[in-house]
């Protein structure tokens, strides 16, 4: 292995050389507190060390690094002593995600570093939020994230490097190529001879280098994040070196042949470098010996501080909490007089007043920009705030949501359309695993609203049409809202764009210009979580929201006779638990309506909760009146027979025979 050091003086190889060694011993002594019994897990980066520290030697304190599980070396180069390391590591109450998550599955914005989940792929979306904020605040800074060669055949691989390369955001993606996806090798891994030729696909640089010669790792990527802090745009590195202990300890390597651990042990990065600085003169045995001598006493010494720290103690109360950032969620009364508005230009005036109000808000989807959206939704807002911050993103509803909260992470907010509702399932995982999760896990704000142009009643057919609003509202971490007037529209949107939660926002697409109302002028907000009282009857209440609050209203006017209480719901997590009780007491006779369909629709949430909480007030069964268990067919015919609608009537006549 070739070192060459340049200009650098003894001190600085030196400071290089104790930066690389500490990982590793580290390492070395988790494998022995793992024989002993006292740690259950471990994921060995041992042999990959020059690869962690010397790209994070490269970029500045302030810059954000998204880290990977066999990266240890990114956090001890940072900084983070490793008592609070093995605190987290051991699920300890001081550590970064106070026992709610494993390993380095935890960010920390005092040292700019983001870890990843599980599913792999998707922090390099994030990181390609965090670039966008840098970029669209003018500040010279690059990101740099993490991920292996058996994430990249992920579709979050591509989208993030593609919406990168788009959009010129300073992102260095750095593939570790270590040979094995736990233990799948490369070749069943991908046809390409090497990653690193990717980068042509997107347009974008690509450079491959020495995975395990810490000098080369450091001085390219010093100069790669230089060049793109002035020159903002993404570049491709593939580092390779090699896997030397399982996927994870307890997986073993019987499945790498030995002469694979043959040659690459010759590669150490640790044992080279420290024989070339033996060459330099710059250490000798003894010094080695002594630097070794005082780690490992500091090492020992952070562990049993860590394992003697206090245990996290059970708080069902506190653990709620968590879920979500700390907000006191104050509804701001209509200052100004109302005008007639449609649904759809309550939302356009509700995104134009946010734009004005918060400079740090980006709104981000598919033809949004010069087009105005599918429904036209932004149109003119391109002239009115520049394409900065309303920006055409590439088909990449996962990318996209993962640059949202990339956003948030670097002080902006966020706010993604979906183009149609049903969309969202290929953007599901960022939603539901890190948009719901991030503040629970290690105390990290997600400020990012998703706007869920969603339901039928257009023929629209089973992938335009569909009311998926269950599977949000049993995800806990997100808040949901479903407006069902222009007034609710406006008022609940920018509600969800001050709250700094997640928020899912779904808007009716057959309301959008079939339904006018009385809309107040300038900000206000409404309260997420309380529903609307729209009638009080005696003889049955009336639970839903969406549309088919109309569809009650509409019943409810062609028959006079009956006598109902109807609440419009609003906001669907967190529900208005207290309204419905109200209702429940007020008549003892309960319809919950929804548009969704019946199994696992979240009307079954709600007629559980009744049960359980209101049996004693009930003289009926709680019936639920709601689509049919299918796909949504598109003919119109076969749509209105599907909808709840359709059996409105029947389900209110057999409640009130009972």
């Amino acid at each position: 292995m070739q070192f060459d050091r340049k200009q650098k003086t003894d001190s600085e190889l030196l400071s290089i050389y104790r930066h690389l060694l500490f990982p590793r011993l580290i390492e070395e002594k988790m494998l022995i507190l793992l024989r002993q019994g006292r740690i259950g897990k471990w994921f060995s980066g041992i042999g990959q060390e020059a690869i962690a520290v010397g790209s994070t030697l490269a970029m500045q304190n302030n810059e954000y690094i998204l880290p990977m599980h066999r990266n240890l070396g990114v956090f001890t180069t940072r900084g983070i002593s490793l008592k609070k390391l093995m605190a987290q590591w051991q699920g300890k109450l001081n550590g970064f995600t106070k026992g709610r998550d494993r390993s380095f599955h935890f960010g920390t914005q005092e040292y700019k570093i983001i870890g990843m989940i599980s599913h792999l792929g998707p922090q390099m979306a994030l990181a390609d939020g965090i670039a966008l904020a840098d970029l669209i605040g003018n500040q010279p800074k690059a990101t740099l994230v993490f991920t292996g060669e058996g994430a990249t055949s992920e579709g979050d691989f591509h989208e993030a490097i593609n919406v990168a390369a788009v959009w010129n955001l300073p992102v260095i993606f750095l593939i570790e190529n270590n040979g094995y996806g736990l233990s799948t090798p490369i070749n069943e891994q991908y046809r390409c001879k090497h990653l690193v030729d990717r980068a042509v696909g997107y347009g974008i640089e690509g450079v491959q280098l020495d995975g395990n010669n810490i000098l080369e790792v450091y001085d390219r990527l010093s100069e790669l994040a230089r060049d793109i802090r002035e020159n903002p745009r993404p570049v491709l590195v593939e580092c390779l070196t090699f896997r030397m202990r399982g996927h994870e300890e307890a997986s073993g390597t019987k499945y790498v042949p030995q002469e694979l651990f043959d040659e690459w042990s010759k590669k150490d990065p640790l044992r080279n470098f420290e024989e070339y600085l033996l060459e330099q003169y710059i250490l000798t045995e003894n010094t080695i010996s002594e630097i070794r001598k005082e780690l490992k006493k500091q090492i020992d010494r952070e562990v049993e501080e860590a394992f003697a720290a206090e245990e996290p103690q059970a708080n069902a109360a506190h653990e709620l909490d968590d879920m979500y950032a700390p907000y006191d969620t104050p509804a701001f009364p209509p200052a100004a007089a109302a005008s007639e508005k449609r649904y759809l230009d309550s939302i356009t005036d509700a995104l134009r007043i946010a734009m004005q109000r918060h400079h740090n808000l980006v709104l981000m989807g598919q033809d949004i920009a010069e087009y105005g959206g599918a429904f036209k939704i932004t149109e003119g807002f391109v002239a009115e705030f520049g394409k900065a911050r309303v920006r055409n993103t590439p088909i990449c509803e996962s990318a996209i949501v993962g640059a949202g909260l990339g956003l948030s992470i670097n002080g902006y907010k966020a706010m993604v359309e979906m183009q149609f509702a049903d969309f969202v399932s290929v953007g599901f995982n960022q939603i539901v695993n890190n948009l719901a999760k991030t503040h629970y896990r290690w105390g990290e704000k997600a400020d990012v609203v998703v706007r869920m142009p969603t339901g039928a009643g257009t023929g629209a057919g089973p992938f335009h049409s569909q009311s998926n609003e269950a599977w949000f509202t049993k995800t806990p971490g997100l808040k949901v809202v479903y407006p069902a007037f222009p007034h609710d529209a406006k008022g609940l949107l920018l509600a969800a764009i001050e709250d700094p939660n997640p928020v899912i926002y779904f808007e009716h697409k057959y309301l959008y210009r079939s339904l006018s109302g009385l809309v107040p002028e300038g900000f206000y907000t409404m309260e997420i979580g309380k529903a609307n009282l729209l009638t009080e009857g005696q003889q049955l209440s009336i639970i839903t929201y969406g549309l088919g609050v109309h569809w009650a209203l509409d019943y409810l006017k062609e028959n006079p006779q009956i006598s109902a209480t109807l609440v419009d719901l609003v906001s669907l997590q967190p529900w208005d638990k207290a309204t419905v009780a109200a209702a429940v007491k007020a008549t003892g006779k309960v319809l919950i309506l929804h548009e969704d369909t019946l199994i696992g629709g979240f009307g079954a949430e709600i007629s559980a909760w009744i049960s359980e909480h209101c049996f004693e007030y009930l003289d009926a069964p709680v019936m639920r009146c709601a689509s049919l268990d299918t796909a949504i067919p598109m003919c119109k015919v076969l749509e209105d027979d599907f909808l709840a609608k359709a059996r409105l009537a029947q389900t209110i006549v057999k409640l009130l025979s009972y």
